[in-house]
């Protein structure tokens, strides 16, 4: 017990600090862009929404550092974009906790755009039909019938989002970096304990890992198993 409290005092603990508020960050810029871009790919044309829906979800089938080299290549200083934002407004992405951010939205995002528009497919049309008929506005009915309905994928397509966000190494390398207290995650900290030879450190961030892991799947499966209980059982 001395041992195990005295290797606890020791421990940096700003991996888990950083790596909870990239994740959460992450998930709030990918809740609002996700229920965005699924509303509107979910009303568009067919040819509309293969395109869209084919860019949109890219960032999930590409290794994470392949979209770590778009986004190097679109924020480094040495190009427009993000030449334009540090000379213009002093916002650097590269090497800095945004970068973390903005890896970990991307490679996210796609999960809860997916779920968002897989809920919202499944909505009964009828539904909107009647509000419509009653006079509520497009904007109504989507916050008052289509978003308590597909309230079970848009929550579970969150906790994914969230769990994805928070685990993410490869981008998030290539764009912020790894600097302690800064843009160290978990999942860097682990590659980089192993490197050095320090299983302990490493076993210790996995195991944090893999709790806050069951966790997440623990409430979706919640989340799911609330909404099923009230679906007829055959």
């Amino acid at each position: 017990m001395n041992d195990l409290a005295q290797f606890l005092s020791t421990l940096d603990w700003s991996p888990l600090f950083i790596s909870l508020k990239t994740g959460i960050v992450a998930t709030v810029f990918s809740f609002f862009l996700g229920i965005f871009a699924a509303r509107k790919v979910v009303s568009a044309s067919p040819g509309v929404r293969a395109i869209a829906d084919g860019i949109l979800t890219l960032p999930m089938v590409l290794p994470p550092t392949v979209a770590g080299f778009f986004l190097l290549l679109l924020f480094s200083t040495r190009r427009p974009v993000g030449g334009a934002l540090y000379t213009h407004f002093g916002i650097k992405v590269v090497q800095t906790w945004l970068g973390c951010i903005i890896a970990a939205t991307v490679i996210a995002f796609p999960l809860m755009y997916r779920n968002a528009r897989a809920a919202f497919e499944q909505i009964d049309v009828n539904l909107v039909y009647a509000a419509r008929t009653l006079g509520m506005s497009e904007r109504r009915i989507f916050w008052k019938v289509i978003m308590p309905c597909a309230s079970p994928g848009v929550v579970a397509g969150t906790i994914l989002t969230f769990a994805r966000a928070l685990g993410e190494y490869g981008a998030t390398s290539m764009l912020a970096g790894n600097i302690p207290g800064k843009t160290g995650t978990i999942s860097q900290k682990i590659a980089m304990v192993i490197q050095n030879g320090d299983y302990a450190t490493a076993g210790f961030w996995v195991l944090v890992i893999m709790v806050i892991a069951f966790i997440i799947i623990l409430l979706m499966n919640l989340v799911t198993g609330k909404h099923m209980k009230n679906l007829p059982r055959y």
